[in-house]
């Protein structure tokens, strides 16, 4: 892994683990809005320690996390602010095409971009961090059953509220029939939902659906984990952010 600060001129630079939901979303959002970028591989399963922890990646995410995003002369940590970067509506930098209900158009606009964070919100702050390897390490130790069991508690809790909330917003796709953010943290989820041996077909259907809608879209099968250049032949349970 290299770490530089450099991007290769104005080519932005994705630091990113093949099986991480954070850097899941960001790869679909680089593809859905047709952005050129470097893929840097960080191995989270690296002998000795992942390579998270090296010191010159920790220069530029002191969390030693990924994803990272170098764009724009900046490093930018946290999938949730590389997305509002990347489609904010107040500093937008890469607008088009829209990750947002469209602004202007009266309070029913407004509610459905606040119902989109929501959702966005109930998979990045409260279903996902809980399913971390350093989390489930902590909560398990060794036991890998019970590092599985916990983790799908919490997946099915937060899915359970991700559908019960789209009943009210959902078209082709979780909030209307356009692409939004919500939809870009659904999919990594789905994922791991399906890694931790959730039947997401039987258990929630209605994600079910607007998962393949999305599945049939190029920037998300492009974004899939199968794809990266540093997804193994073998894929085994391991690290993710």
């Amino acid at each position: 892994m290299s770490s530089d600060s450099g991007s290769g001129g104005d080519r932005p630079v994705l630091y990113s683990y093949w099986r991480s939901s954070c850097s899941y979303r960001v790869r679909i959002a680089l593809a859905f809005k047709g952005i050129d970028y470097e893929y840097r591989a960080v191995n989270l399963a690296a002998k000795g320690g992942g390579e998270q922890h090296q010191t010159e990646y920790e220069r530029l995410n002191p969390m030693k996390a990924v994803p990272t995003l170098l764009i724009d002369g900046a490093a930018i940590g946290q999938s949730v602010a590389i997305l509002d970067s990347l489609n904010g509506l107040e500093q937008e930098t890469r607008p088009e095409p829209s990750l947002l209900p469209a602004a202007g158009q009266g309070a029913t606009a407004a509610v459905q971009r606040a119902k989109v964070r929501q959702l966005v919100q109930i998979i990045c702050a409260d279903t996902q961090p809980l399913q971390n390897s350093s989390v489930l390490a902590a909560i398990a130790g060794d036991d890998e059953e019970g590092k599985a069991a916990f983790a799908r508690k919490w997946i099915e809790r937060g899915l359970r509220a991700y559908e019960k909330t789209i009943e009210t917003t959902a078209g082709r796709y979780s909030v209307g029939d356009e692409v939004t953010l919500a939809d870009l943290a659904l999919v990594p989820q789905l994922y791991n939902a399906r890694r931790f041996g959730i039947d997401v077909t039987t258990a929630f259907p209605a994600l079910a659906r607007i998962d393949e809608a999305l599945q049939q879209l190029p920037a998300f099968r492009a974004a899939h984990p199968d794809a990266q250049i540093d997804a193994p032949a073998s894929q085994q349970q391991g690290p993710q952010c």
